[in-house]
């Protein structure tokens, strides 16, 4: 989400360089923003610990930064400013991350059901902290990259829509049952969609390869491609199926429309790709939504029905008004 920010403030400040401090699996992330150079954080080497912290200080001041800005605000950050901050007298700012309105948002008693400020908006906020101006469009810019060559052919099998599908998330109360999303993906091979499963890693794979052989339509690029040739392939689909998770950031950063999917999270606590809308969210109301902001929690009532109750006609349905809409 933090690149999808970065690169409005960058078309807002072209003359500026930022450096992007970050581990290196995520510098795909902001290989399109061009007055960005990103820095590797290596936690569990070069960057361990207190003394590995001062060593990336050390790294980071040969950049002579003017200002350190925190999207993170965990320890780490936390102590990377303050070395700025007490050793070069550098001013910094961190994100106000809302915990107490996120902890009325998904407390069980006396539940506060109501939008928070967004994420987005919390990264610019500690921009402006640092006097900058800066305002967010909340639209999605389509970014159209170069297919890997390996996988053209995919995109001139026929004229229908090509539709990315994220199944998968880290945490199991923010994934749609897989009996159910099967259904999903039967109902939209039958339609002659093009279908890209995304995300996972060999339990996944194994899932998305069965469905693969299933349906004629369905594709699975789990463990195939780089992060950089997924996002390749993202920036040319008409639309991404995805739960909460990193599958709608992608496609958010690459321009492209997402039906998403929510169970025990809420869009309400702010981390809804940037420049989706709210109506492409697929959810019921229940009295015990959302109990989690990450959905890293168990499930209290024990029968997930946040995400059993979601018909997957209601999903199909929705795809299909989406894409006849745009």
């Amino acid at each position: 989400m933090s690149a999808s920010v970065l690169k409005e403030f960058c078309e807002q400040h072209p003359n500026l360089e930022i450096i992007v401090v970050s581990r290196i699996l995520f510098k795909p992330f902001f290989q399109d923003l061009k007055n960005v150079r990103f820095h590797a954080l290596e936690p569990k080497t070069k960057h361990r610990g207190i003394k590995g912290l001062f060593n990336l200080y050390q790294e980071l001041s040969k950049y002579r930064p003017s200002a350190i800005a925190d999207l993170h605000h965990n320890l780490r950050s936390n102590l990377l400013s303050l070395y700025f901050r007490l050793l070069k007298n550098v001013p910094n700012a961190q994100i106000n991350k809302g915990r107490s309105e996120k902890k009325a948002l998904t407390r069980k008693e006396n539940k506060e059901l109501k939008p928070l400020r967004t994420t987005p908006e919390r990264y610019a906020d500690v921009f402006r902290k640092l006097g900058f101006r800066f305002k967010l469009s909340h639209q999605l810019k389509l970014i159209k990259n170069d297919l890997p060559a390996s996988h053209q052919h995919y995109f001139h099998r026929n004229n229908k829509p090509f539709i990315g599908i994220s199944p998968f998330a880290k945490h199991k109360e923010k994934v749609y049952p897989l009996e159910k999303i099967e259904l999903v993906i039967q109902e939209l091979n039958k339609r002659g969609y093009n279908l890209f499963i995304f995300g996972g890693g060999k339990e996944e794979a194994s899932i998305a390869e069965s469905w693969e052989r299933q349906f004629e339509n369905a594709f699975s690029l789990i463990n195939k491609l780089t992060l950089s040739e997924e996002l390749q392939i993202i920036s040319n689909l008409n639309l991404m199926v995805s739960m909460d998770s990193a599958g709608m950031h992608m496609a958010s950063l690459m321009g492209v429309p997402v039906v998403s999917v929510w169970g025990a999270t809420h869009p309400y606590a702010g981390f809804l790709g940037y420049g989706q809308s709210e109506k492409d969210c697929v959810q019921i109301d229940l009295y015990c939504r959302p109990c989690s902001v990450f959905g890293n929690k168990v499930c209290y009532r024990g029968d997930h029905a946040c995400m059993v109750g979601i018909d997957s006609g209601m999903i199909v349905e929705h795809i299909a008004r989406k894409l006849n809409n745009d």
